[in-house]
């Protein structure tokens, strides 16, 4: 596939390479031979193996479990495509790692968003696409231009198929979400619901309340990041409660650590959808009641139309 400006190059460290393969498929575009591999003590080295001078540069790389590593490998691909005379260089980071770091949320505290956002833009990338981010106000924290894509169409898409629109309830698992719950709602003309919580502690919730009447409805619960379950299990249990009919939940990016899979999987949640943003482990792909969604389609048409210069919003309007 070409450009506008010339030939595109794919480039895919090592965190999610079947999504990076996924998105060639979808651009008839091959993967960029490149070796991305470590020293005895765990340093990462690059060589890009083909010629990418003058070339549109799209790196994959989701900075996702372990983060520091992926993060790494990231900044050191843009360093080595910089070096090779790459035209333009687009970071595709469809999970942002660091971004609930967005602000100081207490004295002597890093913002390590900005931090990272920093070091992707002096390592040479020249833009940053990405696919729902924690805060919307990351994107400003780089000075280069920086697309968020929304998982939203494609969701929408499979919340058509799977269900009778008609008693279907959103719900957001917190007052911070209602913002991007609110706007799936509006996609299928559907009812929203809140759940009050109170977090006590760093990965653990409390739901206190629901506000808004779920009784009899199948509730879906919209978010953009599981990382304990903890959050969803007591939002499913509150609805459930309340008398909602059925729990599922829609989430972009299933960072599902330490225990998350077997605690959903042993909850009362009937299905959680993630996104394949973050590769899926063999638990993940095992468990009955988690479905991966792809977006390799959503990222790899945003990718043709910022070679081809054109409009990445419409495809959300």
């Amino acid at each position: 596939m070409s450009g506008k400006n010339g030939a595109i190059k794919l480039v895919a460290g090592n965190s999610n390479p079947a999504l990076a393969q996924e998105i060639g498929d979808y651009l008839k575009t091959p993967l960029t031979k490149a070796v991305v591999r470590r020293f005895a003590d765990m340093e990462i080295f690059v060589e890009i193996q083909e010629n990418v001078r003058g070339a549109d540069c799209f790196v994959i790389q989701s900075t996702s479990f372990p983060a520091n590593d992926h993060l790494m490998e990231l900044l050191i691909i843009i360093d080595a495509l910089r070096r090779s005379s790459a035209r333009r260089i687009t970071a595709v980071i469809p999970y942002f790692g660091y971004s609930r770091q967005d602000r100081k949320p207490g004295p002597r505290t890093p913002i390590s968003a900005k931090l990272v956002a920093n070091l992707i833009t002096h390592a040479g990338a020249n833009r940053v696409m990405t696919l729902d981010l924690h805060a919307g106000q990351i994107q400003g924290f780089f000075d280069i231009p920086t697309d968020n894509l929304y998982a939203s169409p494609v969701m929408v898409r499979d919340i058509k198929e799977k269900f009778e629109l008609n008693n279907v309830m959103v719900v957001s698992p917190d007052v911070g979400g209602v913002v991007r719950a609110r706007g799936l709602a509006k996609r299928i003309n559907a009812p929203l619901a809140i759940i009050d919580k109170r977090r006590e502690r760093a990965g653990d919730s409390e739901v206190m309340n629901v506000i808004g009447e779920v009784e009899g409805f199948t509730c879906i619960l919209i978010d953009d990041i599981v990382d304990s379950g903890g959050t969803l299990v007591n939002a499913a249990d509150a609805l459930l409660k309340n008398g909602a009919k059925a729990v599922y939940a829609y989430i972009s990016h299933g960072v599902l650590s330490g225990g998350a899979v077997a605690r959903i999987s042993k909850s009362r949640l009937k299905e959680l959808v993630i996104t394949d943003s973050i590769q899926p482990t063999a638990e993940v792909r095992g468990s009955a009641n988690i479905r991966i969604l792809p977006i390799a389609s959503l990222i790899g048409e945003a990718v043709a139309r910022t070679a081809h210069e054109e409009s990445v919003s419409s495809l959300f309007d």
